[in-house]
């Protein structure tokens, strides 16, 4: 009778299995890496393959999940509108000449995005956490209209309790609070746990929350972003997340090696349009209505150009990864990147490879150590074919660097939440800023010059004499990169 059952269920898998393999092929129609590793996963690991594609590998029905009807009144969507045309019709007169040589990837985000060209913006840059936590703390402390905090990690902490204490005591003066964080990222957190900061008047939303405390359907879709806004006056974006770690805290980790951003001027209303329809999507009874306040009238804090860039799932494109591989395009001189992970899809890797093989100066940094070791192992293959196309690259040996960070020819770059990666290409909800400046991309040029300083050069080379051992797990890790 046990023979019997045990038949029953290992036909019933077979049969779930096959019939799971042909919808991935002819229905879902993923890209062919991607469906091939999902393959391997069902029938090497026939029984549990099936409940983590169930969890993981399912895909996020298309459907607007960012619906905001307030960007009409804002009056984004007519300027969207007449930035295209004017480009289009090569009628669109810049403010900063340095920007017109980029009108083409401006253009990109316009029509791929909606990302609006604000021209008009001062940016400070943080590279150490507790400077840029110790001005946003400041910042908070000045606010007084409202705070809107967003991350995907948020710990509480040494850090995340100073952040939630001056967060309640702004509520508590009448500032209006609102915090999102993600149930994935955020996984030991409950809105139980910020009773202080919601009594005081405070909201906190959770994105994408699971159904039991371990059961989340959507737990592979993560949103990754990191936003603040306050008083529609100062924002913040970039790769820190809120926890003791990224202020150098960790044993693991040591020094966290990061960059954010501090943004005055008119990107404010595109982040902060971000911002209320993420939170919009995860409120259940605290939507965000269209309210003056949010969208103040801007003076010119600077003559910086820039463009606030959000791709996800719920996408037909991969916006940020088409304005990486057209900054990639477009450089002539140099292209320095920062990630924590380098497993690129096919056409990242082809126009990074081109743009190697082409003379271009291309420097990747990396981490010298993992955060996630099987991950870590995907990167290191796919740096050594960056090493055989004549890329230098550095891994970075003064701690953690989790900096997402792509700058070229001292004229253009990007910094955000992205990592070179298909989990950001494709599955994280992401955002990055776009900026076409010379002296921004400078200043980070030289970060990155500084850190070649607290690096070590990996040469192809020392690549060819690695172990046995990490070529296994670089050739496991590498099968099974398109759906980590």
């Amino acid at each position: 009778m046990t023979v019997t059952i045990l038949s029953v269920f290992t036909a019933l898998i077979f049969i779930l299995n096959v019939l799971l393999a042909a919808a991935l092929v002819f229905l879902e129609r993923r890209d062919a890496s991607s469906t091939w590793a999902w393959l391997l996963v069902l029938f090497f690991i026939p029984i549990f393959g099936f409940f983590i594609y169930l969890f993981l590998g399912r895909r996020l029905r298309k459907k607007t999940l960012f619906k905001w009807e307030g960007t009409k009144r804002v009056g984004i969507e007519s300027l969207i509108a007449h930035q295209m045309n004017e480009l289009h019709d090569e009628n669109f007169e810049f403010m900063n000449p340095n920007t017109k040589d980029y009108a083409d990837l401006v253009y990109l985000h316009l029509r791929n995005n909606g990302a609006l060209l604000t021209e008009d913006n001062s940016i400070q840059i943080f590279n150490d956490g507790r400077k840029k936590f110790d001005a946003l703390l400041a910042d908070i402390e000045n606010a007084t209209n409202h705070i809107h905090v967003q991350y995907y990690i948020f710990r509480l902490d040494e850090l995340g309790t100073r952040i939630v204490d001056a967060l309640t005591a702004k509520a508590k003066e009448g500032v209006r609070v609102r915090l999102l964080y993600d149930d994935m990222g955020s996984r030991s957190l409950r809105k139980r746990h910020f009773k202080e900061l919601i009594a005081a008047g405070g909201e906190v939303e959770t994105f994408f929350p699971s159904i039991l405390p371990i059961i989340n359907p959507r737990l592979n879709y993560r949103n990754h972003r990191k936003i603040v806004v306050i008083d529609g006056d100062v924002g913040y974006i970039g790769g820190f997340n809120v926890g003791d770690e990224y202020i150098g805290l960790s044993r693991k980790f040591g020094y966290w090696r990061d960059t954010h951003l501090r943004i005055e001027g008119g990107a404010l209303h595109p982040l902060q349009t971000r911002f209320i329809r993420d939170w919009n999507q995860a409120s259940t009874r605290h939507d965000i209505e269209h309210d003056e306040f949010f969208f103040p009238a801007k003076q010119a804090k600077g003559n910086t150009s820039m463009q606030i860039v959000s791709s996800g799932p719920d996408e037909d494109w991969e916006q940020i990864k088409d304005g990486y591989v057209k900054l990639i395009n477009s450089a002539k001189d140099y292209i320095y990147i920062q990630t924590p992970y380098f497993i690129p899809d096919a056409t990242f890797y082809d126009a990074i490879r081109i743009a190697a093989l082409s003379g271009i100066d291309v420097r990747i940094m990396i981490p010298n150590k993992p955060d996630h070791p099987f991950v870590y192992w995907a990167t290191y293959s796919y740096i050594g074919q960056m090493l055989r196309a004549g890329a230098r690259v550095f891994t970075y040996e003064n701690g953690f660097l989790h900096t997402k960070m792509i700058v070229t020819d001292n004229k253009a770059s990007t910094v955000g939440t992205a990592n070179i990666d298909v989990r950001s290409f494709k599955l994280n909800f992401e955002v990055n800023a776009f900026i076409y400046d010379e002296k921004v991309s400078t200043d980070l040029a030289e970060l990155f010059h500084q850190d070649m300083k607290l690096s070590t050069e990996l040469t192809y080379e020392m690549y060819l004499n690695r172990t046995s051992m990490i070529k296994t797990k670089e050739s496991i890790a590498r099968l099974l990169a398109p759906i980590l």
